[in-house]
C-alpha cells in the first residue's frame, strides 16, 4: 500500500524557493499528523519520509537544485553550522520562522550517502487528558487513584515512540488542574509547555543532567515531581528516597515488562526495602496503529496510503500490594505478574475493531497465530 514518492518540481529555482518549499513540506507533514520529518540525502538528491504512526513513510524527493537549498534553511533557522557537514548538530526552529503550528527541534548526522536531518514537530494540540488516551477503564482509575496520592513513585516503561511522553503529559494537566500542588519538571526535551507546572530541559553540554536537576529541585519544594528518565544510580535512588519522603513521583525506565523494571530498579537501587516502599504503580506500553476511518484500512490519502492513522495503546500494568512488597525486599522478582498483559490490552482493541492482527503481531513481536491460540484470562 505504499504510496510513489513524487518529486518536487526544480524548475526555476533560487535561493528565495528554499522557505516556501520548507514551508509546505512541514505544512503537510502536520495536516497529515506525521511526528517527523526525516531528509536523507542520496548523492545530489534527498529522500523525503514522514513519521506517521510510528513508522517511517517515503513521500517525496527534493531534486539536485533544490535539496542543498532546503538543508540549508534548516541549519540557518536552527542557528546552527550552515557548512557544518561531517559531525551531528542539534538546534530547534521557532514555530514563526518556519510557518509552522509548533516549534521544531532539528537534529543532523552525516551518513556514507550524505547529510540527514531529522525535524521533529512538538505537536501541542495533542495533549491529552488521561480519559483521553484510551486505555481500559481501569488502568485510567489506577492512574486517577496514584495521582491523588501525596507521595509514591509511577514508573513508565516501553520502547521509543510507544507514547509514555503523552502518558505523562496527562498526568502532568491532572496535576496542575487539581491545584495545591508544586509541580517541577526534569525532560529532555520539553515538548510541550504544561500551565502551572515548572519545567526544566536537560542539558547535557552544559553539564546539567538528570541526576544534577534532580538533586537541586528537590530545593524547590516541589510536592509532585516529573524526572524524564531515570538512567543511573544516583538518578534512582533519588527518585525512590523522594517518593519515600513526602514527594510524588513519575518517571521513566528502560525495560521490556512490568517484571524488567522491577528487576532493573534492584540493579540500580541496592536497598531493596526503600524500592518496595516508594514504588506503587508500572505502566508497560505499546501503541497500535489504527485503522483509518476513510478508507477502512484499504489506503487513502488520509493516511498517506498505509491504511492505518492514529494509534492507540496496548498496556500491561501492576499495582504493589503487600505480598509483593514483602518479595521485593527480599530480592524475588519471579512471582511479579501484570494485572493486565499486553495481550489482554491487544484483544480488546481487535474485539471492538480498532487495529487488526497484523498490527498486533508487529507490535508485540508475536506470530499472528499466537493471538488467538494463547487462552484468555
Amino acid at each position: 500500500m505504499d504510496k510513489p514518492a513524487t518529486q518536487i518540481e526544480s524548475n526555476g529555482v533560487n535561493d528565495a524557493d528554499a522557505p516556501g518549499i520548507l514551508e509546505r513540506l512541514i505544512r503537510r507533514a502536520e495536516t497529515s499528523g506525521a511526528s517527523d520529518i526525516h531528509l536523507q540525502m542520496r548523492g545530489s538528491s534527498a529522500e523525503v519520509s514522514f513519521r506517521l504512526d510510528g513508522v517511517i513513510n517515503r513521500v517525496s524527493e527534493l531534486p539536485e537544485k533544490i535539496a542543498p537549498l532546503v538543508f540549508g534553511r534548516i541549519k540557518f533557522l536552527a542557528r546552527l553550522k550552515t557548512y557544518q557537514e561531517s559531525l551531528p548538530q542539534d538546534g530547534r526552529i521557532d514555530k514563526a520562522d518556519a510557518g509552522s503550528q509548533n516549534d521544531i527541534r532539528v537534529a543532523t548526522y552525516p551518513t556514507v550517502t550524505g547529510e540527514k536531518i531529522v525535524l521533529r514537530l512538538f505537536n501541542s494540540s495533542s495533549a491529552k487528558s488521561i480519559r483521553e488516551l484510551g486505555m481500559a477503564a481501569e488502568i485510567c482509575k489506577a492512574l486517577e487513584t496514584f495521582l491523588r496520592q501525596t507521595n509514591g513513585m509511577m514508573l513508565l516503561t516501553g520502547p521509543a515512540g510507544s507514547g509514555k511522553t503523552t502518558t505523562i503529559y496527562a498526568c502532568l494537566r491532572e496535576l496542575a488542574t487539581t491545584g495545591g500542588r508544586q509541580i517541577i519538571t526534569v525532560e529532555d526535551p520539553v515538548e510541550q509547555i504544561v500551565p502551572g507546572v515548572m519545567q526544566t530541559e536537560v542539558n547535557e553540554a552544559l553539564g546539567l543532567d538528570f541526576a544534577k536537576a534532580a538533586r537541586h529541585l528537590l530545593r524547590q519544594d516541589p510536592q509532585a515531581l516529573v524526572i524524564g528518565e531515570i538512567r543511573d544510580e544516583e538518578t534512582a535512588n533519588i527518585a525512590v528516597r523522594a517518593a519515600l519522603t513526602g514527594h510524588l513521583v513519575i518517571s521513566t525506565l528502560h525495560a521490556g515488562s512490568c517484571r524488567g523494571v522491577f528487576e532493573r530498579l534492584l540493579v540500580l537501587c541496592k536497598d531493596h526495602a526503600v524500592v518496595a516502599s516508594s514504588l506503587e504503580l508500572v505502566l508497560n506500553q505499546r501503541l497500535a496503529r489504527t485503522l483509518c476511518a476513510s478508507c477502512a484500512g484499504k489506503g487513502c490519502g488520509e493516511c498517506l496510503n498505509t491504511g492505518y492513522h492514529g494509534r492507540a495503546p496496548i498496556v500491561e500494568w501492576w499495582r504493589m500490594d503487600e505480598t509483593v512488597r514483602r518479595q521485593i525486599i527480599l530480592g524475588d522478582t519471579a512471582g511479579i505478574r501484570p494485572q493486565h498483559t499486553h495481550l489482554e490490552s491487544a484483544r480488546q482493541l481487535l474485539e471492538i475493531g480498532l487495529t487488526n492482527r497484523a498490527e498486533v503481531s508487529r507490535v508485540l513481536g508475536i506470530d499472528v497465530v499466537e493471538i488467538d491460540a494463547t487462552p484468555s484470562p
